[in-house]
């Protein structure tokens, strides 16, 4: 008997390709897909793939409790739920003092919020061995200029999950966090060209704006391989115990979340810096 798996934000990125993986390794997967054209998408490629008998596409908006009250609903024939993953998210980008209180709220429904509901309604269809993924980032242990709204809500997931793990470990169910880095995925693009509130004119935060893009730019070519991380879920997916609360994988997010711990304060504010808006 396959395994049920429950991806959000299935239609691209990670979850696109989380949700591949688990069907090709023996799970049926029930993929959460919040627009229509995205999910006709994604069936044309699953169908593709020839998996369609193992994935189930259904609507789903993370950040409406109809949405996810109706998926609720047809539980109960895909029970017991063995895998959870929130890859549902978003990123909001701008300096702190010129973004609008609307765009934070909007940044934590998605990647708190969201988490929260979908976690509270998958929890009673999950028995003894039974696991959650949130997808954080490396920015949920680092703070950068212009990403508040991203790195705040990502900052609250850890605590959330690092509570909530503690809470299942005696029934059995194991809650963990996968910290990707910079990957090849649509959510930084989308961010910083569509999501990004830009520094008006005259702003004094605009030569900080440049040099931070000059730099985002340069370091494109070094992002990482999506596939890496759908590997990763994959394979934690398939432990018996999960050791670690967090899950770090991307080139240098291990060293950068090492030195942050150990260096003193002011040597990693310089660092960063000196790495984001030093002259070029």
């Amino acid at each position: 008997m396959r395994k049920t798996a429950i991806v959000t934000g299935a239609n691209s990125g990670f979850g696109k390709l989380i949700t591949m993986r688990l069907a090709e390794q023996g799970y049926t997967v029930i993929a959460g897909v919040r627009q229509e054209a995205n999910a006709k998408k994604l069936a044309k490629e699953i169908e593709q793939a020839s998996l369609s008998e193992y994935i189930h596409i259904e609507s789903l908006d993370v950040t409406d409790t109809q949405s996810i009250d109706a998926l609720k609903k047809k539980l109960d024939a895909y029970a017991p739920i063995t895998l959870l993953v929130n890859n549902a998210g978003t990123a909001y980008a701008g300096f702190a003092e010129e973004v609008s209180l609307d765009m934070y709220r909007q940044q934590f429904e998605v990647n708190v919020f969201g988490v929260m509901e979908m976690t509270q309604t998958v929890l009673p269809f999950m028995t003894s061995g039974a696991k959650i993924f949130n997808m954080s980032s490396i920015s949920g242990l680092m703070g950068m200029p212009a990403l508040s709204p991203y790195v705040s809500s990502k900052f609250a997931l850890e605590g959330y999950t690092e509570s909530l793990r503690i809470e299942l470990a005696p029934f059995g169910i194991q809650a963990a966090l996968i910290e990707p880095g910079s990957f090849q995925t649509n959510i930084w693009n989308t961010s910083m060209n569509e999501q990004m509130t830009q520094p008006a004119e005259g702003s004094k935060y605009t030569s900080i704006y440049q040099k931070m893009m000059a730099y985002i730019n340069a370091q494109k070519s070094n992002y990482g391989d999506p596939r890496e991380v759908a590997e990763l879920v994959v394979t934690l997916a398939g432990k018996k115990q999960l050791k670690q609360l967090r899950y770090l994988v991307g080139k240098g997010v291990r060293l950068s979340f090492t030195a942050k711990r150990l260096l003193p304060w002011n040597m990693w504010e310089k660092i960063i810096l000196r790495t984001l808006l030093s002259k070029k």
